[in-house]
C-alpha cells in the first residue's frame, strides 16, 4: 500500500500567520508553506542554474552513461529527456537499457543506445538483470571513456552501478544516483530491499532528489548520512506550449466540448478509476469529453466503469502516444488523482501547455501546483470535490484561461529545460571534481 505523506511541522513566518486561527484551514496553511518554500527554492535554483552555465563552459563536452526504466512513467521519461537535452548541449550520451526509453530519438546526434542482454537459464527462476546491467555498464566504460553514470531509480540501477564501478577499479566510474519516488516510498521501504537500497545510495558519489518532499522523505526513511541535492523534473517550454501547436480537437469533441485529460502508467497509485468517477460528475452537469493517454494494469478497471456508467461515447481510451505535448495541447482541464506523486511530472508538462490542473494535495504536487492559481489540490479519493473544481474551470471560460496562463507561467519560471539542465551540468562537474580530488 502506498505510504501516506509526513506530517507538516513547521512555524509559520508572521506574514502567514492569521489573526484569527479558526479562519485558517489546514488547506489554507499548506498552501502558505508550500508557497514559501517554492519561493525560496527557486531563488537558490537560479543561482544554481547561473553557476551550472559558469561551470559547463569550463569543464567542457562530458561522455556520460544514462540507466533508467525505459518504461512508460516519470522516471523513464525524465531521464531520457535529460539525455536528449543534454546532447543537444554537445554531451557525448549512453543509454544502457533491456530497451530503448519510450521517448528516446535515436536519430538525435550525440546518442546512443545500448541493450542488456540477459541470458536465460533452467537453474534462473528470473534471469539475473542486475548483474547483466552491471556488466554492460562496465562494457559501455571501456568502449565510451565515460565520464560518469548517472542512473534513474535506485533499485537495482545504483547497486548495478557499484558493482561497475567495482570492476573497473582503480579507474575512476563514478556513479550519480536519481531517486524518483516509488524506489523510495514503495520499494526501497519493503524491508527486504531497505538494506541495500540505502548502502547503494551511500555508496553512490552523488545523489539527487526530485523533490524536497523526496529528499526530507528519504532522510527520514533511510537516515541516509550523505548530501542530497534537490534537482526537479524539468520539462522544455518551447515544446510544450499551447500557441505553437493547433491540436484537432474535434476527433474528440465534434461539438466543442471541454476535454479533461489524464496522463499516466495507469497503476494503482494514480488512482485512474477516480478519473472517471470524477469525470461521471462533470459529464452529469456539462457536456464534456475524457480523454485517457497511457496504459497499464488498471486500464481493464476503468473501461469497466467507463461501461458501467455508459460513457463509452465520450472517453477515448488513446494508449501510450510518444509526442504528448500534441494532446495536451487541447485539453482544458488534467486530471492527476494520485494517491502519491512524489513531483507530478504529468502536471507539470500539462500546466507548460497552459491546462490548469486538478491534482491531490500529496507528496510533491504541493511544490509544483499553486493552490486556486493554476490549479486546484484536494484530498486523495475526494472525487466530489475535484470534480467541483473541474466544473469550476470549465463553466467559467475567463477562470480556466486564467489559470492556464498562470499555470504556464509558474512552469516557465521554476522547471524550464532551460534553467534545470544546467544545473545537472554543474552537478556532474562538482561530482567529477570531488571524485578527482578524492583519489589524487
Amino acid at each position: 500500500m502506498p505510504v501516506p505523506p509526513p506530517v507538516i511541522k513547521a512555524t509559520l513566518p508572521d506574514n502567514l500567520v492569521t489573526d484569527d486561527l479558526a479562519h485558517a484551514s489546514n488547506e489554507e496553511v499548506r498552501t502558505a508553506l508550500n508557497r514559501e518554500r517554492a519561493e525560496s527554492a527557486n531563488l537558490a535554483f537560479r543561482k544554481q542554474a547561473a553557476q551550472g552555465a559558469s561551470r559547463r563552459r569550463e569543464s567542457g563536452p562530458m561522455k556520460i552513461g544514462i540507466t533508467c526504466y525505459p518504461t512508460y512513467g516519470g522516471s523513464g521519461v525524465v531521464a531520457t529527456e535529460l539525455g536528449m537535452e543534454l546532447a543537444a548541449r554537445g554531451h557525448e550520451i549512453h543509454f544502457i537499457s533491456y530497451a530503448p526509453p519510450i521517448r528516446m530519438n535515436l536519430d538525435q546526434h550525440n546518442i546512443q543506445f545500448h541493450e542488456v542482454e540477459v541470458a536465460t537459464y533452467p537453474l534462473f527462476d528470473h534471469p539475473p538483470y542486475t548483474l547483466a546491467l552491471a556488466t554492460k555498464m562496465l562494457e559501455v566504460f571501456e568502449s565510451a571513456s565515460l565520464d560518469l553514470l548517472h542512473v534513474h531509480y535506485a533499485i537495482p540501477h545504483s547497486v548495478s552501478a557499484l558493482l561497475a564501478r567495482s570492476m573497473a577499479s582503480p579507474r575512476r566510474l563514478p556513479f550519480i544516483t536519481t531517486l524518483h519516488g516509488t524506489d523510495i516510498t514503495l520499494v526501497g521501504s519493503n524491508r527486504s530491499y531497505l538494506p541495500i537500497t540505502k548502502f547503494s545510495i551511500e555508496q553512490s558519489d552523488g545523489v539527487t532528489a526530485i523533490s524536497d518532499y523526496l529528499k526530507k522523505r528519504t532522510l527520514e526513511e533511510f537516515e541516509i548520512k550523505r548530501p542530497i541535492e534537490v534537482i526537479p523534473n524539468f520539462v522544455n517550454c518551447d515544446l510544450y506550449c499551447r500557441s505553437k501547436q493547433t491540436p484537432d480537437r474535434t476527433q474528440w469533441a465534434p461539438n466543442g466540448e471541454p476535454i479533461l485529460m489524464h496522463l499516466s502508467n495507469f497503476r494503482p497509485v494514480k488512482r485512474l478509476t477516480d478519473v472517471v468517477e470524477i469525470f461521471a460528475l462533470v459529464r452529469a452537469k456539462i457536456p464534456a469529453k475524457l480523454v485517457l493517454i497511457g496504459d497499464g494494469p488498471d486500464r481493464g478497471s476503468a473501461e469497466y466503469l467507463v461501461r458501467k456508467k455508459r460513457l463509452q461515447r465520450d472517453v477515448f481510451f488513446l494508449g501510450k502516444q510518444d509526442r504528448v505535448y500534441e494532446q495536451l495541447a487541447a485539453a482544458d482541464v488534467f486530471l492527476l488523482p494520485s494517491q502519491l506523486e512524489s513531483f507530478g511530472l504529468a502536471a507539470l508538462e500539462a500546466m507548460a501547455c497552459e491546462v490548469p490542473v486538478v491534482a491531490t494535495c500529496v507528496g510533491g504536487l504541493p511544490e509544483v501546483v499553486e493552490h486556486g492559481a493554476d490549479g486546484y489540490l484536494v484530498e486523495p479519493g475526494d472525487v466530489t470535490a475535484a470534480a467541483k473544481y473541474a466544473l469550476e474551470i470549465l463553466t467559467r471560460a475567463d477562470r480556466g484561461r486564467e489559470m492556464g496562463q498562470r499555470a504556464r507561467i509558474n512552469a516557465k519560471k521554476k522547471y524550464c529545460a532551460n534553467d534545470v539542465i544546467p544545473v545537472y551540468e554543474a552537478y556532474y562537474a562538482k561530482v567529477l571534481s570531488e571524485v578527482r580530488s578524492a583519489h589524487a
